[in-house]
């Protein structure tokens, strides 16, 4: 979903998503309900920050749209960098079909050797939650988080 979609459907401007995004702002409190909805989330992960931790099955039934998961990447390195990452997972697919790789990964070296190709395949089976939580040596922390 786009700033420009998210503005619309939570009726405000593109701009006002754009600073959401970037920690210059916060939303209204009347508008977290709508976006919790929307993205399939409860408050509480909206307001902390955090996704889903339990891993989980779906059943068939309850599977999500893929085209509304996202791959959430998260990065802490030992020197108070962080990185947070948001990948539709229908974007993530269509581009490991094709060959192409993931830009946000050059250069970081701890992101290389994940391996997306099974965590999508985990998400086709049903498979949601934090997928992958790795300490590297050098002290990054890097969480994956599918939902």
């Amino acid at each position: 979903m786009t700033q420009e979609q998210l503005a619309e459907r939570m009726e405000v401007s593109p701009q006002a998503v754009s600073k959401w995004e970037n920690d210059l702002s916060c939303p209204d409190i009347s508008a977290l309900p709508g976006l919790a909805d929307l993205f399939h989330v409860s408050i509480d992960e909206l307001l902390r920050g955090e996704t889903m931790q339990e891993v989980r099955v779906l059943a068939p039934e309850e599977k999500k749209d893929i085209e509304k998961m996202l791959i959430r990447i998260r990065v802490d390195s030992k020197n108070g960098d962080k990185v947070k990452v948001n990948l539709p997972v229908a974007l993530v697919k269509v581009a490991l079909d094709i060959g192409m790789e993931v830009p946000q990964f050059e250069g970081k070296e701890a992101l290389k050797k994940i391996d997306l190709e099974k965590i999508i395949r985990l998400v086709d089976e049903g498979v949601i939650g934090k997928l992958v939580e790795v300490e590297t040596a050098d002290g990054e922390t890097v969480d994956i988080t599918v939902g």
